[in-house]
């Protein structure tokens, strides 16, 4: 498994992965850049800086993620929401076939280790809130805005 630290506008992100894919990726606080990456992360490092960069909106190179059959259900359920949209874990739950599994929804949610590639910052409360988020809500605020096609132009 080769991993590499890249910069990212929320921190440093780190990657992990090989020749079967991703099979990692999450934000720290702090750490430090790697001067190389592996041939095995390059294009997940290429595809992550144009997203970050306002220049992609999805995401092609090949996963890897380790879970539970039920983790790897509801993270291909989340890889449906589109970009700039978002789905509350109730409809998130229905659209797995079962509203009373929302709190394992939310679960597997939390366990999702393929940080904006797999996108469980687009999954909101019922009520539009901002619920909890393994980055830190001040991140799922950032990405939600950032993916936000009605971008609010500042005027200073």
């Amino acid at each position: 498994m080769e991993t590499v630290f890249i910069n990212s506008p929320l921190g440093i992100t780190k990657i992990e992965g090989d020749e079967h894919g991703i099979a990692v990726i999450s934000v720290l606080s702090e750490g430090k850049v790697s001067a190389k990456i592996p041939k095995p992360l390059q294009e997940a490092v290429s595809q992550l800086t144009e997203y970050f960069e306002g220049k992609r909106t999805g995401f092609s190179f090949k996963l890897n993620p380790k879970g539970t059959d039920f983790q790897q259900k509801v993270w291909q359920e989340l890889l449906n929401i589109p970009f700039g949209k978002t789905m509350s874990y109730l409809d998130l739950s229905k659209k797995l076939g079962d509203v009373k599994a929302i709190r394992a929804v939310a679960s597997a949610n939390g366990k999702n280790p393929l940080w904006i590639v797999v996108p469980c910052h687009r999954v909101i409360g019922t009520d539009g809130s901002l619920t909890g988020y393994a980055g830190g809500l001040w991140r799922k605020k950032w990405l939600l805005e950032h993916e936000n096609p009605n971008k609010q132009q500042s005027l200073f």
